[in-house]
């Protein structure tokens, strides 16, 4: 697939029609990826791009995402996903500096909570510095292991922190919203570079399993979302090798509302007056016949004969 044709199906998930540029053989990958029915959309989608780790090495051996449609997305600029205007969608970007404690550091008590939604633990030996470790278990019975006193692993676990906290303040706001007249479809837009941070600052190592740790987030995450939503809403995730956004969300100015009036051309009185006379002559005339006809079925019905037919058409019981 390239990029301009995920962008139409990120505005079709939405409910909305995709770009009139979109061609005939680009129609057709859509129908590969989308249900059929074009009114069972979930209007709802988590548009997330993760930088510094390629799709195919993401995905290896990733239980979380084994029953999910995966392409391979020919990019060669950035695409813009075009939506009506603010007032017909919900666009929420997620990116936002994480609320800590301390202006640099996590505290411990963010710490035992993440680990804690992870279902693993957070260790502190003797609560002394360069002994903290995070513990999280994989469904396969394995366990990944990360020492917080090495600063990239650090900053990698806070950025992963933030993602999470801004997904659930993305699921408080829709529960605020659920129910609401407006109820407006919903994109969510996230940006994860924390894979492309450490790589570029501290080399490959613990990167394996930094990926790994970030697929199994990303599932839990979007498990809560599909919870929150009621099941109405759908990932799409795309690998961007570049520093910028690949997908870039416009809205389009709204169309003023046109009315179908005549158009105020010179015209005589002469035929204005033609006009009008036919406008008259035709609802006369078809006023007059509905009463004829209205009269005539009254006399008849109440002439008509009493027979086996008549009475069984009028729905009489005959004994």
């Amino acid at each position: 697939m390239s990029l301009p044709e995920v962008g139409a199906a990120v505005s079709v998930l939405l409910g909305f029609s995709p770009p009139a540029t979109l061609s005939t053989k680009s129609s057709s990958k859509l129908n590969e990826v989308l249900a059929p029915n074009p009114f069972d959309r979930p209007r709802a989608v988590l548009l997330l791009e993760v930088t510094g780790a390629e799709g195919s090495h993401f995905l290896v051996g990733s239980e979380e995402f084994s029953v999910t449609h995966k392409r391979d997305v020919i990019w060669s600029t950035n695409t813009n996903i075009h939506l009506p205007g603010e007032e017909s969608v919900s666009v929420l970007t997620l990116n936002e500096p994480l609320s800590l404690d301390s202006e640099n550091e996590l505290s411990e008590k963010e710490l035992i909570d993440f680990a804690s939604w992870l279902h693993g633990s957070y260790v502190n030996v003797a609560k002394e510095q360069f002994t903290e470790a995070l513990i999280v278990p994989l469904e396969n019975e394995d366990e990944l292991r990360f020492d917080l006193s090495k600063k990239a692993v650090r900053e990698f676990i806070k950025s992963l922190i933030s993602l999470s906290h801004d997904c659930h303040k993305a699921m408080e706001l829709h529960h605020d919203l659920f129910g609401s007249k407006n109820n407006k479809p919903e994109l969510i837009v996230a940006r994860f570079g924390a894979i492309q941070e450490m790589t570029n600052k501290h080399g490959t190592e613990n990167v394996e399993q930094a990926m790994r740790l970030s697929v199994h987030v990303i599932s839990k995450i979007f498990v809560s979302l599909r919870n929150a939503y009621k099941g109405e809403i759908v990932g799409v995730v795309v690998y961007n090798s570049a520093s910028e956004p690949m997908l870039n969300v416009i809205h389009d100015s709204r169309q003023s509302a046109r009315w179908l009036v005549e158009t105020n051309s010179l015209q005589n009185a002469t035929v204005i007056a033609a006009q009008l006379m036919v406008r008259r002559t035709v609802a006369w005339t078809t006023g007059i016949m509905l009463i004829i006809a209205t009269l005539l079925g009254i006399y008849f019905l109440l002439n008509m004969s009493l027979t086996r037919d008549t009475l069984l058409y009028s729905n009489v019981k005959l004994d």
